[in-house]
């Protein structure tokens, strides 16, 4: 995803706050912009690469 042209558009273009850009979800500020089409699932590969560098911690119980 390039997330510096999207933090240039709703910043600049749509002239959102910070805080108010990222309490967007993707779809949404995908149609605040009026961008046509989806944005493409995760594949396996990225999700896997999330997995590895933000493991779930296990808490002490």
């Amino acid at each position: 995803m390039d997330w510096r042209g999207l933090m240039h558009a709703g910043l600049h273009q749509l002239r959102l706050t910070p805080a108010d850009f990222w309490a967007l979800t993707p779809v949404e500020l995908q149609v605040m912009l009026g961008l046509e089409g989806g944005i493409a699932p995760m594949g396996r590969g990225q999700f896997d690469a999330l997995l590895r560098d933000f493991p779930d911690l296990k808490r002490d119980e």
